[in-house]
């Protein structure tokens, strides 16, 4: 749960905005030359001379995008960091600066927020980013936490440059997040029952992670400059591979043809699918939250990535006229829909 009950609990009343401030951020050093000042102003200044600057910002909210029951504070401060970087190397970009803000209700003492704020710092050293700002405010409603990312680029990648022939190629694999937090929403429902109980979470170990902990592909930007492949045209995928296959091919006019025998699933993926009697393409195309990269690049670059384990080709872009489509293992087509997960849903 939130917090163990016998520990020390200090009221954030007791030290005020400025003092809360001075306190969770106390530990955040500045490492990139592009910033000329940190915290401690009325803004922050940035200096990124002869490149582009790319800013993203996202929005996290208790019982929309994070359930405490399960999600440590420390995860969720990593998480939040990593989602907006995420964004940031989908531009082709490097993440150098972030702010954070938080709203938070009276039922977090000062020792939850250093948890969360413990997850920040150890992103922001990882993924090597300043945290340079930001705001805190009261909450009658849980925790709110956003994030801005600020990055620099010279060769921006846009999801609008898919080029017709070109192919469909994405990282890692997919689906792991979205299993991972089904496992979870069991347990949860598990404990409800009986809360003696403990549960074995050992043979979900991976889909967990990729739940609680997931990783930004940083590596992967820096790996495709280093084989000398540029993407056509890039996006996250945050909400699901149909609803990212769906965005960048309308934002590019073309069509496309994904290969159902093709998607990249892990073992726990598809064992823990079977588990639960759900389809594993289903998973992968509406699952979401795998911040895996997805990208098209011109087939003469097939060569530079066709050994590479970080990569699987899985669809090929057509005219727009041909439409979006899945291909499945038995050669059906059939046109794909965006049914990732929904903000607005009643």
């Amino acid at each position: 749960m939130i917090e163990d009950k016998n520990q020390h609990r200090t009221q954030l009343s007791d030290l005020g905005e400025f003092g809360l401030i001075d306190h969770l951020t106390k530990n955040f050093k500045i490492q990139h030359a592009s910033t000329i000042k940190g915290i401690g102003d009325d803004a922050a200044v940035l200096e990124f001379k002869n490149n582009k600057m790319v800013v993203t910002t996202d929005l996290l909210v208790e019982g929309v995008h994070f359930d405490l029951s399960y999600m440590p504070l420390k995860h969720l401060g990593y998480k939040a960091v990593v989602v907006n970087l995420s964004d940031v190397y989908a531009m082709n970009a490097k993440a150098t600066q972030i702010t954070v803000s938080i709203a938070v209700s009276n039922r977090f003492p000062l020792e939850a927020l250093e948890e969360l704020y413990a997850g920040i710092e150890t992103a922001a050293k990882i993924y090597n980013v300043d945290v340079v700002g930001g705001d805190t405010t009261s909450s009658n409603t849980g925790l709110l936490i956003s994030v801005t990312a600020i990055g620099e680029v010279q060769l921006p990648v846009y999801r609008n440059g898919a080029k017709i022939n070109d192919l469909l190629v994405v990282s890692g694999d997919l689906g792991g997040a979205f299993m991972g937090l089904q496992v979870l929403e069991r347990e949860k429902e598990v404990y409800k029952v009986n809360p003696n109980n403990q549960p074995d979470l050992e043979p979900y170990t991976y889909i967990i992670e990729r739940q609680l902990k997931p990783e930004a592909r940083k590596d992967i930007v820096q790996l495709l400059k280093d084989l000398g492949v540029t993407p056509t045209a890039m996006i996250d995928i945050s909400d699901g591979l149909s609803s990212e296959i769906i965005h960048l091919c309308k934002q590019s006019g073309v069509g496309c043809d994904l290969y159902e025998e093709k998607i990249p699933l892990d073992p726990q993926v598809i064992s823990t699918c079977e588990e639960f009697n759900i389809d594993s393409t289903t998973v992968a195309l509406n699952g979401g939250e795998d911040y895996e990269l997805l990208f098209t690049i011109a087939q003469e670059d097939f060569p530079k990535i066709k050994a590479n384990p970080n990569f699987s080709v899985i669809g090929y872009i057509k005219e727009a006229s041909e439409g979006i489509h899945l291909v499945t293992r038995g050669n059906t087509k059939i046109a794909m829909k965006a049914q990732g997960w929904k903000n607005f849903e009643a």
